[in-house]
């Protein structure tokens, strides 16, 4: 009997395995052969901004050695839980999900340094971190309703803030260059100006002749040449690193109960809305980046994990947390999307935290190392500023006058640190910061020209927002 003819799918044979639905490359959870190499990348990107405010802080408030070193871990340490929050996220309460860096930034560095000025020994931590811990309840209160105030924070605003944050932080770098101690007999000497200038150059040489990794990484291979440079001249103690604790958490307000001062407080919360304008618009940029567009409720979730690591942070020694942006320009740069990654990155600053003698390797970088890295670090946050401000409508008069007037505020207490003497305390401590004193101006002069009764003039400012 004849047999009956096969059908397509017998012709064919078996029928294929329907494709699985492909996974999003944020979401994708690549092979420990290109994670870990990855998550380094973003490491080596973010290592200097995390260490730089409490280095700052402090030196600034005088803290000896182990000191430095727990402030360091505490640093890397809320860094890393705040990084593995924004990445893994909590159901719908918390984390935008997307390869986002967290980390204290460098925005608050300027106000709590005046806060230190303003507050007698022994009090200045704890003032800063009450100011802290409120600036962290303030996020988390406007946080759900900030999409409402961002039209008060359009680029004009927030290029101004970030142009200031490196002009106004620009005399640390330099103070650090020569020797970091002002009161000492040989401050300025020209073998800690020299020391400065080398790790300058280095820097510039692996940013100029490096390629891929090492390019990326300029400015720690800077630190290292420079601390190994110093120390045939006895310009590089390592003492810290035998007396330093191999592995230990920090300890709940081991600095001081905090302190509530309302002069501090409203700086901080003035730079917390800087910092929340910065993280909205670290989202959506990275957003467009993964073709992952960012929602409201993503916005909300991301500014929440802000709040959180804000406010849990000076509990441990932490300070206002925020986006890095630098490591938005690593994820566009590598094409590498996953959150994975960067959740390893998080993982790794939470190792580094744990182990205090890690944090007494950065301690121990000489001042003028320090003071030569720093003119990079903080002139490239100059020009972010620049950069923001160029697409920010400038062909506008009063959007050029509104510069003008908020950059002249802000560099008043650079130019003449005197100014505000006679003014009250809770005054000096709001404008005696260039910081806050530009961006206070800078978000009235926006109210005046183009949401007072000139609807005309709005379009213009809010163009690139």
């Amino acid at each position: 009997m004849a047999q009956p003819a096969p059908g397509p799918a017998e012709a064919e044979g078996p029928c294929p395995t329907p494709p699985k639905s492909a996974v999003h490359p944020v979401d994708e959870k690549p092979a420990p052969s290109r994670l870990l190499p990855a998550a380094l990348q973003h490491i080596a990107a973010m290592y200097a901004g995390v260490v730089t405010p409490p280095l700052i802080i402090g030196q600034a408030v005088g803290l000896d050695q182990a000191g430095m070193t727990r402030l360091i871990a505490a640093s890397l340490l809320i860094a890393g839980c705040a990084t593995l929050l924004q990445t893994l996220g909590i159901g719908g309460f918390a984390g935008n999900r997307l390869p986002f860096v967290n980390a204290a930034s460098s925005a608050g560095i300027a106000p709590m340094l005046a806060i230190a000025e303003t507050s007698a020994p022994g009090h200045q931590l704890p003032a800063i971190y009450g100011a802290v811990l409120v600036a962290g309840v303030f996020c988390l209160a406007v946080g759900p309703f900030f999409g409402r105030l961002l039209r008060f924070f359009p680029p004009l605003v927030t290029g101004v803030v970030i142009t200031l944050i490196g002009v106004t932080l620009m005399p640390v770098p330099v103070s650090w260059a020569r020797g970091g101690d002002k009161s000492a007999a040989d401050f300025g000497a020209m073998k800690y100006l020299a020391l400065a200038a080398f790790t300058l150059v280095v820097i510039l040489i692996v940013q100029r002749f490096g390629r891929g990794f090492v390019k990326q990484v300029a400015l720690l291979v800077g630190l290292l040449t420079g601390t190994l440079a110093a120390a045939p001249f006895g310009l590089a103690d390592f003492s810290a690193i035998g007396s330093a604790p191999v592995a230990a958490l920090p300890a709940p307000f081991s600095f001081g109960a905090p302190e509530f001062q309302p002069a501090a407080i409203l700086s901080l919360c003035i730079v917390m809305l800087v910092l929340m304008t910065e993280s909205s618009a670290g989202m959506l940029a990275l957003g467009e980046i993964c073709d992952r567009p960012t929602d409201g409720r993503t916005i909300t979730r991301g500014l929440r994990t802000d709040g959180i690591a804000t406010l849990v942070g000076p509990v441990f020694g932490g300070f206002p947390t925020s986006a890095f942006a630098q490591n938005v320009g690593v994820v566009s740069l590598t094409k590498v999307r996953s959150r994975y990654v960067v959740a390893a990155a998080g993982g790794a600053l939470i190792v580094l935290g744990v182990f205090p003698v890690l944090g007494a390797v950065v301690s121990l970088v000489p001042m003028p190392v320090l003071g030569g890295a720093g003119i990079v670090l903080f002139g490239s946050i100059a020009v972010s500023g620049i950069r923001t401000l160029s697409e920010a409508g400038l062909d506008d008069s009063s959007n050029i006058i509104l510069v003008a007037v908020a950059l002249g505020a802000g560099i008043i207490p650079l130019a003449a640190p005197g100014f505000y003497a006679g003014f009250p305390s809770w005054a000096q401590t709001v404008l005696g910061s260039g910081i806050s004193a530009g961006a206070l101006v800078a978000v009235l002069l926006n109210l005046f020209f183009h949401h007072l009764g000139t609807h005309g003039r709005t379009a213009v400012a809010l163009k690139s927002s």
